[in-house]
């Protein structure tokens, strides 16, 4: 565990009561106060760890002085012999509770996300457990307390997706979500399968932030937008208005389409918010690439064509491959709250691999 001194906890405390007062100012423009709450807001919790592990090291070091003396009473320096084993074993957890507050934030971490989920290998059998990880997100995010809103859907005849987007809100969403991207891989018996042999089948995840407008400027002349008639399966509104949007980006080439909605406005500000998306992705993949050394050391690449978990039915087992974790708990986490032991694994490991890289950097 990496050694916070002194001076950093006194730094980060003083900055924080510099910037409380700053907020106090008659004279403060809005646009500053802005500015200010938002520091005021990253850096409270990080000022409250500091604050717990300044108290820790400077109650143990009281009574290290009670005890060092040949004229302490006995009785009161065993008492204070007990209290500082306990403190001692409260305070690597200060430690590492600060050194996590300390570690380089995700700018996109607090940022809600865009899920997208793809049938893979697999046919039919596909598109269902496409479909079976979408409601096991959806399940997760009614836990979580978020807001899933559904942008666009490609059904199975047999049940399922061949393709589904949906926005996801909420506090920290894409911190969540974010090791959820790759090849999700199911083992099992189909049901369309009369001999009763066990079939392998993928879909692909993808989780990327979503940003806001100002943080992804598109100007006008770099779209390409076509309007067209929606296709589909059934309902009188298919197939009597163009109201299908297909958008271009002609710089990156990404192609988003929008038939959902029964508007073309609607069709229209759904596959921006999409293409926002994914511009923005793009460009956090290029920075990323960048960094590559620096993201050896955490869980996964956050390459789309990564296998990273395995659903086996037959054994009633979920496998991760990136953390070597295996949970005999499908149903469970299938059901949408049983995937916070996965999730909450893999954030863990991630934030023990950045403290050993910080470790070797201090």
């Amino acid at each position: 565990m990496m050694h916070i001194s002194a001076e950093r906890i006194a730094q980060i405390e003083a900055r924080r009561d510099e910037v409380q007062a700053s907020m106090t100012r008659a004279d403060l423009a809005a646009d500053a106060f802005v500015k200010l709450s938002k520091e005021y807001a990253e850096i409270e919790p990080v000022a409250n760890a500091a604050r717990e592990l300044r108290r820790l090291r400077q109650e143990l070091a009281a009574l290290e002085t009670m005890t060092g003396g040949e004229e302490a009473d006995p009785l009161m320096r065993e008492m204070a012999q007990e209290e500082m084993q306990v403190l001692k074993s409260q305070l690597p957890a200060a430690e590492r509770a600060l050194a996590l507050q300390l570690l380089p934030k995700d700018a996109a971490d607090a940022r809600p996300a865009m899920l997208e989920i793809r049938a893979g290998t697999g046919g039919d059998e596909a598109a269902l457990f496409a479909g079976d990880l979408f409601r096991m997100y959806q399940r997760y995010a009614d836990a979580q307390g978020w807001k899933m809103e559904l942008m666009s859907a490609n059904a199975s005849e047999v049940g399922g997706f061949k393709e589904v987007v949906a926005s996801v809100n909420g506090a920290g969403v894409f911190a969540k979500l974010k090791f959820e991207s790759g090849v999700h891989r199911v083992q099992r018996v189909p049901a369309t399968e009369s001999g009763g042999r066990i079939h392998t089948s993928a879909a692909t995840v993808a989780i990327l932030p979503e940003p806001e407008e100002v943080d992804v400027q598109i100007a006008d002349s770099d779209l390409k937008i076509d309007i067209y008639r929606a296709s589909g399966a059934g309902g009188q509104h298919v197939n009597t208005t163009d109201s299908a949007v297909r958008i271009t980006h002609l710089p990156s080439g990404i192609v988003v389409t929008q038939q959902d909605e029964r508007s073309q406005h609607k069709n229209k500000a759904k596959a921006m918010q999409v293409l926002r998306a994914r511009i923005y992705e793009a460009e956090r993949e290029r920075t990323h690439s960048e960094q590559a050394g620096a993201r050896k050391a955490m869980v996964g690449s956050g390459d789309r064509s990564e296998r990273i978990r395995t659903y086996n039915f037959p054994q009633g087992r979920v496998t991760d491959h990136r953390i070597n974790l295996t949970l005999h708990r499908l149903p469970e986490i299938l059901e949408g709250p049983g995937l916070s032991e996965v999730i909450d694994a893999l954030i863990a490991e991630d934030e023990a691999a950045r403290l050993a890289q910080l470790d070797g950097v201090n």
